[in-house]
């Protein structure tokens, strides 16, 4: 049960299933304006995210990225924490991956992975470290902080592609391509070599990191001593002090943790996809992990699903707008801020009603 007397399935997978339903709605109406059949409209959406093998990799490829910014959110949350510079962590991370893939290069990937791995989390979690650090020991909210963080980011990393780090001899602000041991497996290049054949899509080694992540994130937060202070913390900072907690120590961990995982996302879209480091590969994300995490319920389980919710909203989007010409990009664009809204922002406008018709039927079942 939760603190108002909802099941629990009731608030992690009713409400957030009927804010989806309503998004899909109102979606519908924008389609009706526009002059296009919704139910065909829905049908392209669908068929584009999962009607063939390399659509299913392109969405398992945009999902495997938000599973890593929405376990950022989810963390920070946990400690009572709004992290919203998940993008400019994740573009920190990129640095980090470049930074080991081009001095590092002539490792074989499976020693060259770890060690990018390390690159971008120690950069993402710096990125998010320091915001934590002011609001533990000088009281600086993480909310402005970390926003601030994210505009210093870009400007950090768009200096450093065009004045250190670009490649010689060109234009584009982008470094020179990793070496062979900095490409990471397509997956299906090792389903080919399972005697699979699929089309080709940018989803690589990197999804079985994001699933890894996601159970180490679920046995750090209910399974470690520093997971229940962390916890603690955000339920009730004062009670955990008086249990001997320290709050500062468990902010600071928190956030360095998010960070490191959102600078994950650079291990697949620098290293997985891209193979060079260049400016707005974080392709947003960082900010669409905010409403992965509240529709995922900050639980690892729920990220998962919410981002392959989101990553179906992206790829079949693309397919949408491509198929039904009249329905522009900036469309497909409002039907996931309908999502976006009625699953983060307005997630709690049908719990109310909820909430009152299960009280009702408690109260009628001993009649």
């Amino acid at each position: 049960m939760t603190g108002d007397g909802l099941p629990r399935w009731v608030d992690l997978a009713l409400i957030p299933l009927v804010n989806l339903l309503v998004a899909l709605l109102l979606a519908g109406v924008v389609v009706l304006l526009v002059g296009e059949n919704p139910w065909e409209a829905l049908k392209a959406l669908v068929w584009g995210a999962f009607g063939s093998w390399d659509q299913i990799g392109y969405t398992l490829f945009y999902t495997t990225s938000l599973v890593f910014t929405g376990l950022a959110v989810a963390v920070a949350f946990h400690c009572g924490l709004f992290n919203i510079g998940g993008e400019g962590q994740a573009l920190l991370g990129g640095l980090g991956v470049a930074l080991v893939c081009l001095s590092l290069g002539g490792l074989p990937w499976p020693l060259l992975l770890p060690l990018a791995m390390l690159g971008a989390m120690a950069f993402g979690g710096f990125w998010a470290f320091v915001p934590g650090y002011l609001q533990a020991e000088r009281g600086s909210h993480t909310v402005i902080t970390t926003i601030m963080f994210n505009f210093l980011a870009a400007i950090l990393l768009n200096y450093l592609l065009v004045e250190v780090l670009i490649e010689p001899g060109q234009q584009v602000p982008q470094t020179a391509r990793f070496p062979e041991a900095g490409h990471l497996p397509y997956a299906h290049e090792i389903l080919r070599a399972l005697g699979v054949q699929t089309g080709p899509s940018p989803l690589n080694f990197t999804v079985l990191l994001a699933l890894a992540a996601a159970g180490l994130v679920w046995l750090f937060l209910w399974r470690s001593r520093w997971g229940y202070e962390l916890r603690c913390t955000g339920a009730n900072e004062q009670a955990a002090r008086y249990g001997g907690i320290s709050p500062e120590r468990s902010i600071m961990l928190a956030m360095a943790l998010s960070g490191a995982l959102a600078g994950l996302l650079a291990i697949n879209e620098v290293m997985g996809s891209q193979h060079r480091l260049m400016l707005g590969f974080s392709a947003g994300f960082g900010f669409t992990g905010i409403a992965v995490a509240l529709m995922g319920r900050n639980h690892p389980v729920g990220v998962i699903l919410a981002a392959l919710l989101f990553g179906a909203l992206y790829q079949g989007g693309s397919e949408l707008a491509f198929e039904i010409p009249t329905f522009t990009s900036d469309m497909v664009v409002v039907i996931q801020g309908l999502v976006i809204l009625f699953c983060g922002a307005l997630e709690n406008i049908f719990r109310r009603p909820v909430v009152a018709f299960f009280r009702r039927r408690s109260r009628e079942a001993p009649a």
